[in-house]
């Protein structure tokens, strides 16, 4: 999914999910529910949380600052920490990598490109440039 860069990350979560189709090995349709999501602290909210687990998706996603600070103040009231596995975190680190990769192209990192196809495009060649 392509949002511009100062749409939020937490208002494309469900299109994103929604838009997920893991192929399987042999036949049959292909899965639309991940067995795990791994995200950063933009995607740190209540409403994520709870929708990932209606989906029955476990999550690995750390908890920002400030819900930190908000959940302490409040006490007992303010609930228990979400569970955090920093080992599993530390796979992130994949994604990053490769964000990291494609914005050496030139063309992706300052989007030259006005429209989204043509974007769409210009990350399509860096990825297949990064993969050969």
């Amino acid at each position: 999914m392509l949002t511009g860069g100062q749409v939020n990350d937490f208002t494309a979560f469900e299109p994103l999910m929604a838009a997920i189709r893991i192929p399987r090995l042999g036949p049959g349709r292909p899965r639309a529910r991940p067995d795990h999501v791994i995200a950063d602290k933009g995607y740190s909210s209540k409403a994520v949380r709870a929708y990932l687990r209606r989906r029955g998706i476990g999550h690995t996603i750390p908890e920002r600052s400030d819900q930190q600070a908000n959940r302490t103040r409040r006490g007992q009231r303010g609930g228990r920490p979400p569970v955090f596995d920093r080992q599993v975190y530390r796979r992130r680190n994949v994604v990053e990598r490769c964000f990291n990769q494609l914005k050496q192209a030139r063309g992706v990192a300052t989007r030259y490109d006005k429209t989204r196809t043509s974007y769409q495009a210009t990350i399509t060649i860096a990825a297949l440039l990064q993969w050969i």
